[in-house]
């Protein structure tokens, strides 16, 4: 008999590439995408056209900002459209788990997510064929960037699961992924002691970390422990919601 979790895994899945919403934010996030990696992120750092230079830095330099906004929007509905129309207390009665259910909508959501990450490897072409790129740092980031869509995807199914408003999960999931994002920020301003603490809660920094090619296991596993954190977090949601 299989996985209770795998069959919601692709019950989810399904719906996932029957969505057009799910098609729309992945169209969105390449057009999104590709511009940072042409003309650059933020003015701090030139695009691919501005610079003159074979890589993808301004790409991965705006990519934790950019998945902030972009994942929420896939995760929004995996547990609040449920909780509304009433259909996850049906999913309840039958012979799976908390622990099975969210299993199976993270790991719906997380290949989601990758498949919306996947054409941005393309972004090598230009940079192979108008130049001779590190790729050191190129695979660094694609590795740092499948952890951080773990955990963001983690944020966005707990935010889904604390509410049945899909906007709201929408809202709450970016206000804490550009919290995590955005949090080195604040560093300079704050005394040393604490901008220690909360630089290791930075997801900007331990990712930037990766995407220079640097293998840190502080940094790995910062990533699962904020995904095992929020899925955690959202298991034990769903058990206090049955109670």
């Amino acid at each position: 008999m299989q996985n209770p979790a795998i069959i919601i895994m692709k019950r989810e899945l399904k719906a996932y590439f029957t969505s057009p919403i799910a098609y729309f934010v992945s169209a969105l996030f390449l057009i999104v995408s590709g511009i940072f990696f042409y003309f650059g992120f933020a003015y701090l750092y030139g695009g691919f056209f501005l610079m003159d230079r074979a890589e993808l830095r301004a790409f991965f330099s705006a990519l934790p900002l950019i998945l902030s906004c972009f994942i929420p929007a896939l995760t929004m509905r995996l547990f609040a459209e449920e909780r509304r129309a009433g259909s996850i207390e049906t999913l309840m009665t039958l012979p799976v788990t908390e622990v099975d259910v969210v299993t199976g909508k993270y790991l719906a959501s997380f290949l989601g997510t990758l498949i919306m990450l996947l054409p941005t490897l393309l972004f090598i072409i230009p940079a192979e064929v108008y130049g001779s790129p590190d790729y050191g740092p190129i695979v660094g980031g694609f590795i740092g960037a499948i952890f951080l869509c773990a955990s963001f995807t983690a944020i966005g199914i707990f935010t889904s699961a604390i509410t049945k408003n899909q906007i709201i999960a929408f809202l709450a999931g970016i206000a804490i992924c550009i919290a995590l994002t955005l949090i080195d920020f604040l560093l300079v301003f704050l005394p040393a002691s604490v901008s220690a603490v909360l630089g290791f809660l930075s997801a900007k920094t331990h990712f930037t970390s990766v995407s220079r090619g640097i293998i840190d296991s502080r940094d790995f596993i910062y990533f699962i422990s904020l995904t095992a954190l929020f899925f955690a977090g959202t298991v034990k949601v769903q058990q206090n919601a049955k109670a």
